[in-house]
């Protein structure tokens, strides 16, 4: 590193990355992907697309629909499968500098520990809970969103993850503290937020939703004030490191997540209009850095000055 080089590692909860910025699950594939046009030796790490025990085809189409500034998407999860995952995906992904990361959902507790189970046996540096997926054994109801249902996964997840263990909270709640408090106590090492909105897009002239599944995540840059506030609130509640998401487009808005308490970042929509956006926050954050003298990117995580 040269003396004028910020030094850009963090430590995630046991998660070791060079730098602060990781690809969001679900907007990255699993590397491969984006490989022949970014460098991910760059990339602190990478979240791969959501995880199930099995392959799933997700929904129909129409399942993304722009906004004014993001997008809306019910993709449904697909992907091939956890142990398809282990088989083809890792030994690619090792072939780069970077932390993998694998974004877990399920449709039951059980999916969920073992995936966990398994997972942690196998060359990763960490898993991601979606807690955002139906519980079929309570009525479809995402765990994430009460707190009885984020300590019952927390805490049965946590006895089977041997891999520090994030948990990816919806902003779909009453009050995120307490969500995120309750993340702490079982056992989670560091917590990601925010997951999308729940939002809906409507074709005036067919009069009927664009989505085919009606209703949508919404990401992208509309979303950034509401994820910058939740991060800042958790921050301040919680001991644990927090990974901060939502319209990050820029080393700006990167840098803004951090002052408010994020000890890294997530880029997600961002990748879809520029496939380099992961490599331009690093970028801007050493930037930033470099202005303002600043030797030490954990020496700006958390130093908002309130009104």
């Amino acid at each position: 590193m040269s003396d004028n080089m910020p030094r850009m590692e963090v430590n995630i909860g046991g998660l070791k990355l060079s730098n602060p910025v990781i690809a969001a699950s679900g907007t990255f594939g699993f590397g491969r992907e984006f490989s022949l046009y970014t460098d991910l030796n760059k990339i602190g790490g990478i979240s791969v697309k959501g995880l199930t025990l099995e392959p799933r085809q997700g929904n129909r189409p129409p399942r993304i629909a722009e906004t004014p500034a993001g997008i809306l998407n019910s993709v449904g999860l697909q992907n091939p499968g956890v142990r398809a995952f282990i088989k083809d995906e890792i030994p690619f992904l090792r072939k780069f500098n970077t932390a993998i990361i694998a974004n877990i959902a399920g449709n039951t507790l059980e999916d969920y520990c073992e995936m966990a189970d398994i997972l942690s046996h196998e060359d990763i540096d960490a898993i991601e809970l979606n807690v955002s997926c139906p519980n079929v054994k309570k009525g479809c109801m995402s765990f994430g969103n009460t707190v009885s249902g984020i300590i019952e996964i927390t805490r049965e997840v946590r006895k089977h993850c041997s891999k520090p263990l994030i948990v990816k909270l919806t902003p779909n709640v009453t009050d995120i503290k307490e969500i995120a408090e309750a993340c702490e106590a079982e056992g989670a090492d560091a917590i990601s937020l925010i997951n999308t909105l729940y939002g809906m897009a409507i074709d005036i002239h067919k009069r009927r939703p664009i989505l085919a599944n009606n209703f949508g995540g919404l990401s992208g840059p509309a979303v950034k004030p509401i994820a910058v506030r939740m991060v800042y609130e958790v921050s301040q509640v919680v001991k644990i490191p927090v990974i901060g998401m939502g319209g990050i487009t820029t080393g700006d808005d990167a840098i803004e997540f951090m002052l408010a308490g994020a000890s890294a970042v997530m880029v997600g929509t961002a990748n879809f209009v520029n496939p380099n956006a992961c490599v331009d926050v690093l970028e801007g954050i050493q930037n930033y850095l470099r202005i303002y003298g600043i030797k030490d990117v954990n020496d700006i995580i958390g130093m908002l000055e309130l009104n």
